[in-house]
């Protein structure tokens, strides 16, 4: 039968590739985008919840699905306030997991990044890594997260210091061998049909490095 299944964070650069996966893809018949904001798009699969996203548990009647890709992340720049960015980057994906354990949803796929670790003294990786702990923590069947590099792709947002930083690590991408190469840039794309790829999988939950990507 085909499947159900949510996005968190369609409107950004990855989810927004996982939304145009998805909508393609005939094992899936029904496509469910939670949101503070519409993507703006009309499909018939696509079925939007405009809701506040920091508090999922109020829509935890509608959030039900065969799998739930979680797409979710700030910047320092777009929120530089600590605690909301803690809301956002911890707060949602943790919540989610719940959700999903809690509605018997038994496959999830969370982007992380690099470095993400629940000791770190860098509150970016220390942040990454509490979520990755917490989601791992609802013992959901099968759960993938997905620690990314610098991510390259079209994003609607500018960032100029973020494209020199991409165009840097490109240039020195080749030294990058061995132990290095999960600091390689990566693809957005890559990262969205890597997501897909996993949770049409057998495999069992894991956290994959950015060379695997």
């Amino acid at each position: 039968m085909a499947k159900t299944v949510i996005i968190l964070g369609a409107t950004g650069l990855i989810g927004s590739l996982v939304l145009e996966f998805l909508l393609s893809d005939e094992r899936y018949s029904s496509v469910k985008l939670f949101s503070r904001k519409s993507v703006g798009k009309k499909h018939p699969k696509l079925k939007e919840f405009i809701v506040d996203v920091l508090d999922l548990h109020s829509a935890k009647d509608d959030f039900t699905a065969d799998e739930v890709y979680c797409c979710i992340g700030t910047t320092k720049k777009k929120t530089p306030d600590q605690d909301l960015y803690t809301k956002i980057d911890f707060g949602i994906p943790a919540e989610a997991a719940k959700l999903c354990k809690e509605n018997g949803i038994k496959v999830m796929a969370v982007v992380s990044a690099i470095g993400a670790d629940p000791k770190s003294k860098i509150f970016y990786n220390r942040t990454k890594g509490a979520m990755e702990q917490a989601v791992l923590d609802s013992e959901i069947e099968r759960t993938y997260i997905l620690r990314s590099s610098i991510i390259s792709g079209n994003r609607q947002e500018k960032r100029f210091g973020e494209k020199i930083g991409i165009v840097a690590f490109k240039i020195l991408s080749p030294l990058f061998i061995g132990r290095l190469k999960k600091y390689r840039v990566v693809r957005a794309e890559s990262i969205a049909n890597r997501m897909v790829k996993l949770a049409n999988s057998d495999e069992a939950s894991r956290i994959v490095e950015s060379n695997e990507i």
